[in-house]
């Protein structure tokens, strides 16, 4: 089964929408790593909402996935981890550590803002960042949209 991934400005959002195969999350991790490299992402979400069993293989394959694309400077979530989900994973000993996770969606996209704003300002669109003190100016009462001066 295909996993959909769709950009959303600096980010990458994967959706399972059926359970996959040990191929199948293979197959997500290489397509997350060259999508993250050709489209210069700031950040990954994973989207496990539909999913009502990870086992210890998806555990240590999502872990391993966002470690490797953190090396290619993209943070990664995963979202919508049941709560049923994730009582068989603790009681399994199964661990997401040093990956993000979050709630939802939203809860994701916040998380991920958050850790981009930390990590140095703001990303410009060659992939370098502007200083922070860009980034915090107010836009100067003399000017438009903060950028151009009044004529």
């Amino acid at each position: 089964m295909h996993v959909p991934i769709l950009k959303q400005g600096d980010y990458l959002i994967a959706t399972i929408q059926s359970v996959l195969s040990d191929a199948d999350l293979l197959q997500l991790r290489d397509d997350l790593a060259d999508r993250v490299g050709q489209f210069r992402s700031r950040g990954v979400i994973i989207d496990v909402t539909v999913l009502d069993v990870i086992d210890s293989f998806p555990t240590r394959t999502l872990r391993g996935v966002a470690h490797m694309l953190r090396l290619r400077g993209a943070n990664t979530v995963i979202v919508g981890i049941q709560p049923d989900v994730a009582f068989a994973m603790v009681q399994l000993g199964l661990t997401l550590e040093g990956v993000g996770t979050a709630l939802d969606l939203e809860e994701g996209l916040a998380f991920l803002n958050a850790k981009t704003k930390r990590a140095g300002g703001v990303v410009a669109r060659t992939g370098g960042t502007a200083p922070s003190s860009l980034s915090k100016s107010p836009p100067d009462a003399r000017t438009r949209r903060g950028n151009r001066p009044l004529q």
